[in-house]
């Protein structure tokens, strides 16, 4: 049986990667990082914008900036055309 991430990637998942640049109320001069993957469908990033209420409504910590980068791991292979063929004994 194939493995769950792997039905994802064929549904149209990639692997997201993102950075949440935060402050938190104890420390507003400190800006700090949490970093995570996960598979999301580009460009409206589903599951991102679930954590994002998750972050908005239940952390104390103020969000400064969000960088995601995103790849589709399954896509279309390169296809090139071969005009003979060439025997070899």
């Amino acid at each position: 049986m194939a493995s769950h991430d792997f039905i994802r990637q064929l549904e149209g998942y990639g692997l997201t990667t993102i950075e949440v640049h935060y402050y938190m109320p104890d420390h507003p001069s400190l800006l700090q990082l949490f970093a995570f993957q996960q598979y999301d469908v580009a460009p409206r990033f589903p599951r991102l914008e679930r954590f994002l209420d998750h972050w908005r409504r239940d952390i104390e910590a103020a969000l400064h900036s969000i960088r995601i980068a995103h790849r589709h791991l399954i896509g279309p292979q390169e296809y090139r055309a071969v005009n003979g063929i060439i025997t070899i004994n």
